[in-house]
Order: C-alpha cells, then structure tokens, then sequence
C-alpha cells in the first residue's frame, strides 16, 4: 500500500487544523474546536497508517530517528485531541499539528533502515510509555510558551487579541503542571521499565539516553518541588520546563541522531 497519499492527506489537514487555530487565536475567525478536532482525526488516522506502512517490518520494527519522531508526534496529536476533550489545551494545536506534519514529511521522505528486532513485550511497554511520556512533556512544552506569551502580555497591560482567547493566566499554570505530574508519571514508568527490560541498559550506544532522561526527570522533579515548596510559578516555571524539555529532546532525538548519522549504528 503507498503512503504518500495517506501523508499528503494527513499533512492538508495538519496544516489546516492548525492554521485554523492560530487564525482563532488571532481573532481572525470564529473558534470551531470541534471542526479542529474533526480534521485533527482525520490527520491522526492517516499518519496511524502511515505508521503502520514505515514502522512495522518483517524483521522487526523500524524506529529510527525519523519513524520514531512521526511515532512520537502521532502520539502528541492523540493525547492533546483526548485531553482537549477535558481541559482546554487544543491552543497547543498551533504548534503540534504543523509540528506533526513534519514528521511525517521527514518519515516519508527520509526513512531510516535503524531495525529494533526481537523486541519483547517488556520492550514494548518500555517504549510506549517513553513516547507518551514525551507526548505529555512536549505538549506542556507547547503550554508554557503560551503562559510565557501571556504573561509577557499582561505584564505590559495587553489584555486584547489572544490574551482574550486563552483561560486566565492562572488556569493555564495550573494545566501546565497537571501535563507535566502525568509526563513525570509516565516518564519514571519509562525509566524504571528500561532498567528492567533493556539489557544493558548502560551500554555504549544507551548511556547517553538513560543519562539524559535521567536528568530531565530529575529537572522536572525540581520544578515540581520548587512548584509545591517555594510557589514557583510564571517565568522560572516556563524556563524549568522547556529546560527539561529540551533535554528529553536530545534524550530521544538527539541520540538517535548520532548513533545514525554520526556512527552509522543499526540496532
């Protein structure tokens, strides 16, 4: 089955889910959260087959830098549909629909031959929860630049254009914690499951990676603190998450990228 068509689909209707938010944000055009969301399944159906046709092979699975990041943002678009069902974080959607039709461009475009084999379902496990554990991260990612951006607003007494659009300022601190709680749950499910499913988890190849996620749990663990203890809360709150962020980045990304392109390794 050819998978450019399902990713010409999947990317049209990424970009217009997410130009429709950022034009709604604008206060452009009317705010149509269940039009958004519509076309937003429609994109995550046809980058799940997509997935289906670059990351499932006869010897294994295919989770090189690209399929794993396509795995990773069709993760992201799920969970930020699911949660915007619940609290008001579809806003996010600016940045993670355009973000996720990248992916797939990079996926399609630039596949990788980087086989895992003989996974087990231990492995499985350790894996999905690693991916959902960036899905909730990377969202609340998306989320502390929109408190940045608004409290830089009200800081200079612009209370117009998206400042109107988006929930007090209050509202959306208290939802960029309740994403990172369930991002550092899923992330210390994910640590604690490589230590018990991956071989030689400190290997030369997955050092960097355990030491990495390591200290962006260990990040997001002081924020939280910081957050409960001392009142954390606005700018320090925005810096702590997208400092942790951008370490699970690397974390994930950034060694993929290396072991492939640098080192040539294939798992």
């Amino acid at each position: 089955m050819p998978a450019l068509p399902f990713a010409l689909v999947a990317i049209v209707c990424y970009l217009a889910a997410g130009l429709w938010q950022s034009l709604s944000l604008a206060r452009r055009v009317a705010e149509r959260p269940g039009w958004v969301r519509s076309i937003g399944l429609a994109a995550l159906a046809c980058h799940g087959v997509i997935l289906g046709l670059v990351v499932l092979g006869p010897h294994g699975l295919h989770l090189g830098l690209t399929q794993s990041a396509a795995l990773a943002g069709w993760l992201v678009v799920a969970l930020l549909l699911l949660v915007s069902l619940f609290k008001p974080v579809l806003n996010a959607g600016v940045c993670v629909f355009p973000l996720a039709a990248v992916t797939i461009v990079a996926a399609i475009g630039m596949p990788s031959t980087m086989t895992e084999s003989g996974v087990s379902p231990g492995l499985y496990f350790h894996i999905l929860s690693s991916i959902a554990a960036f899905a909730f991260l990377a969202i609340a990612a998306v989320q502390a630049l929109l408190v940045a951006f608004q409290h830089q607003a009200l800081k200079r007494r612009q209370t117009g254009g998206i400042v109107q659009v988006l929930p007090p300022l209050t509202r959306m601190e208290q939802l960029l914690f309740e994403l990172i709680w369930c991002g550092m749950l899923l992330l210390t499910v994910a640590i604690v499951s490589g230590f018990l499913f991956v071989d030689n988890l400190f290997a030369q190849h997955l050092a960097h990676k355990t030491i990495l996620s390591l200290l962006a749990w260990l990040i997001f663990a002081g924020l939280l603190a910081g957050h409960h203890y001392l009142g954390w809360r606005g700018p320090k709150a925005v810096r702590w998450t997208l400092l942790g962020a951008g370490v699970l980045v690397m974390a994930f990304f950034g060694t993929k990228f290396v072991l492939e392109y640098v080192f040539h390794y294939n798992a």
